[in-house]
């Protein structure tokens, strides 16, 4: 009986023991700071943080910035105040979150980069980025481009939200990738943000300045083609032009198949999001780890969209 009783307490001691230490553990926190999820690459990409970070331990959360980047530096904010153990972020305005930045990284919160990077002189305040990398859509861009049209083309270009890491590269390789000579660019004019209307808007200025001159179209992101697209159908001017997209989303996939958008440029944000997860636990654990890590670009035409799989965003 004696013994008996000796087990139940060492079982009892045992069970204790193991209860106290799972309740000690503690919540590894994250945070996911983005422009706005009005932007459809950023709600979908919320949402396989939400899938996968509780694979690796981590609990995410959500920072919202509605385009205004003070409140991306009050969400660093609290995320220091709070004890997060890392933040990633697709900011606004990647230069002003720089103070922020330092003082997470002062505190000991992780500081990565997710699908945009911040200027090069700037990269020793964050301590990773992972993501797509843009200049490479813009060169994809204009190789196709020309590829398409061996005689030359003239073509107008629909940038993103001014200033964002993504605009800016996407044009930049584009620009210095086309060979002045064969294309001849009427006309550039950037987003005031990532908005399919706000793309209309200007392919309606296009359309009024320079007509059925416009044989192709260069938009940085497939929802904004979005807005070119129908601004070009209500013009009567679609037939026949090139129209070009970047992401890789459901819509520039229909838009491929059914023959209104000749180039969609694809990111892949379920692999963006597990490289950042990867990361993140690779530095907490103290292991070597890439500072940069690019995914690969889905390059889909009318020819070849059957071949990939159908986008989940």
């Amino acid at each position: 009986m004696k013994k008996i009783l000796s087990l139940f307490l060492v079982l009892v001691l045992a069970m204790s023991v193991s209860s106290a230490a799972f309740a000690e553990k503690k919540e590894v926190k994250i945070a996911f700071i983005t422009q706005s999820l009005e932007n459809a690459s950023q709600a979908f990409a919320w949402s396989q943080f939400q899938e996968y970070a509780p694979q690796y331990g981590f609990t995410p959360y959500l920072f919202e910035e509605g385009y205004d980047p003070q409140k991306g530096v009050a969400a660093i904010g609290t995320c220091i105040a709070e004890g997060f153990a890392a933040i990633s972020i697709n900011p606004t305005d990647p230069s002003a979150m720089i103070p922020s930045f330092m003082e997470a990284q002062k505190a000991g919160v992780i500081v990565g980069m997710y699908s945009s990077e911040v200027p090069e002189e700037f990269k020793q305040y964050r301590d990773f980025m992972c993501g797509t990398n843009d200049i490479i859509c813009g060169e994809v861009a204009a190789q196709t481009l020309m590829e398409a049209f061996p005689e030359g083309v003239k073509v107008v270009e629909v940038g993103g939200q001014s200033g964002h890491d993504a605009q800016i590269k996407r044009h930049n390789g584009f620009f210095d990738t086309i060979d002045p000579a064969k294309v001849t660019v009427l006309d550039s004019k950037n987003c005031p943000r990532w908005s399919s209307d706000d793309a209309m808007n200007i392919m309606n200025d296009f359309i009024t300045l320079y007509g059925d001159e416009i044989q192709a179209v260069y938009c940085h992101w497939d929802i904004g083609a979005t807005g070119c697209i129908e601004a070009l159908k209500a013009a009567n001017l679609l037939e026949g032009v090139y129209v070009i997209g970047v992401d890789g989303c459901m819509i520039g996939y229909d838009q491929v198949i059914e023959g209104t958008q000749q180039l969609c440029i694809g990111q892949n944000f379920t692999r963006m999001t597990t490289d950042t997860l990867d990361t993140i636990q690779k530095i907490l654990n103290k292991e070597p780890y890439d500072e940069v890590t690019f995914t690969a670009l889905d390059v889909v035409t009318p020819a070849n969209v059957s071949t990939f799989p159908y986008p989940k965003w």
